[in-house]
C-alpha cells in the first residue's frame, strides 16, 4: 500500500514517529507522501520525508492562503529542488470553514496550479463545500497532461464523475469511507471504480472505524482498504495492487529520486 496523503511531520507524532513508521511498514504500507500546508509546514514535511525515505509535497492549504507570499513560485523554488518532493499541495478551496477569504484561497490555488504546470508536478487538492467553484477553476487552469487528486474526497456521485471524467484526476479515499453515514461516498466510489482511486489516511486526522476517535496513522489504512474492497466487490489484493499503481502513476514514483538514492 501507498499512503498518498499523510501529515507524518505533524506534532501529533513528535513523541513516537519512529514507532509509527515502523508500524506502517509492518502493516504493509510501502511508502507515504507527507503533505505540506504552508511554507514552514512543507519544510517539516520534506525533513520528515528525507529522514524516513518517503516522499513529500509543498503547498499552501486554503486555510493558510491569507498569509501566502505574494510570489508563491519564488517561495516554492528552493523547496521544490529538495529530494523526495513529488507534488504541489495541498491547495484548494474550503468554503466550509472560510479561515481565509475566498478570494485569497482562489489566488493561492491558481498560483500553485501555475507552479505545477511549470514544474510538471501533480497537484493535491483540498475541496470542502466548494466543488462547483473548484471545477470552474480547474476548467480554466488545467492543461493537457496535468495530474492531480481530490484528497479526502467526500462528495457524491455527480461530483466524483465530474472530476474523473472531466479532468482525469484521482479521488483520495480515506477513513470516512468506513463511517456508517458515508453511503453517498460509497456510491461515488462504485461509480468511478478502483482505477480512479487512491488510498490515504490524512493522518493524524479521520481515523477509520474501528479506530475512530483515536489519532490516525498510516498502519490504519488497512481498514479503509478492506471497506473499499467490500464496497467494490473485489478482492483486497486487487484494491492494494491497483491503488498502488495509481499512486505510482500520479506521483511518478518510479522516476522520482528517493532521498536514499
Amino acid at each position: 500500500m501507498i499512503d498518498s496523503h499523510a501529515h507524518l511531520h505533524d506534532a501529533a507524532f513528535d513523541a513516537d514517529r519512529d514507532t509509527v513508521v515502523h508500524r506502517a511498514r509492518q502493516a504493509g504500507v510501502e511508502t507515504m507522501v507527507s503533505v505540506g500546508c504552508d511554507l514552514e509546514d512543507s519544510r517539516r514535511a520534506i525533513a520528515t520525508a528525507q529522514r524516513y525515505r518517503i516522499y513529500a509535497s509543498v503547498g499552501i492549504h486554503p486555510h493558510e492562503a491569507k498569509a501566502a507570499p505574494n510570489d508563491i513560485a519564488t517561495a516554492f523554488g528552493p523547496l521544490l529542488e529538495e529530494q523526495g518532493v513529488v507534488a504541489i499541495g495541498e491547495t484548494g478551496l474550503d468554503f466550509y470553514y472560510d479561515h481565509s477569504p475566498r478570494g485569497a484561497q482562489e489566488r493561492a490555488l491558481r498560483a500553485q496550479i501555475a507552479v505545477a504546470r511549470q514544474r510538471k508536478l501533480p497537484l493535491i487538492f483540498h475541496v470542502r463545500d466548494a466543488h462547483e467553484r473548484m471545477r470552474e477553476v480547474l476548467r480554466e487552469e488545467l492543461t493537457d497532461g496535468m495530474r492531480g487528486v481530490i484528497h479526502c474526497f467526500t462528495g457524491n456521485t455527480i461530483d466524483a464523475l465530474a472530476y474523473v471524467e472531466g479532468f482525469g484526476v484521482y479521488l483520495g479515499i480515506g477513513g470516512v469511507l468506513t463511517f456508517k453515514n458515508a453511503g453517498d461516498l460509497r456510491d461515488a466510489v462504485k461509480a468511478v471504480g478502483i482505477e480512479h482511486v487512491l488510498l490515504e489516511t490524512d493522518c493524524p486526522y479521520l481515523a477509520p472505524i474501528p479506530m475512530r476517535g483515536k489519532r490516525n496513522e498510516p498502519a490504519y489504512m488497512k481498514y479503509t482498504a478492506e471497506v473499499l474492497a467490500q464496497t467494490l466487490g473485489i478482492p483486497p489484493s486487487a484494491v492494494l495492487d491497483q491503488t498502488t499503481r495509481n499512486a505510482v502513476e500520479l506521483f511518478q514514483l518510479r522516476g522520482a529520486e528517493r532521498p536514499d538514492s
